[in-house]
């Protein structure tokens, strides 16, 4: 468990890799883990993270449920956007 001014997290497992930021001394990446913060229930968290994890930005921490609704509008919206510019369905396996 790593501590960073008085706030303890544990990255319980990494997700994915949504970004890499340059332009800094240090490669940052935009991240998508599930992460235990102050001895907490794990949560789903979108955050910068430098190369070591030492260090991160302001982020969004999400339980599941919240995480799968976000999901769903996600997909609703892309789903939606996909049929008015094409005019013909995406597949159902979209979202998977």
């Amino acid at each position: 468990m790593a501590n960073t001014n008085d706030v303890t997290f544990e990255i319980v497992e990494h997700i994915g890799t949504i970004d890499v930021i340059d332009g800094r001394e240090e490669k940052w990446t935009k991240e998508v883990n599930v992460v235990a913060w102050n001895g907490g229930k794990p949560k789903i968290d979108v955050r910068d993270w430098n190369a070591s994890h030492d260090r991160m930005s302001r982020g969004i921490t999400l339980t599941e449920d919240q995480a799968m609704k976000m999901t769903k509008a996600l997909v609703d919206r892309f789903r939606a956007r996909a049929n008015q510019e094409h005019s013909t369905p995406m597949r159902d396996d979209y979202a998977r």
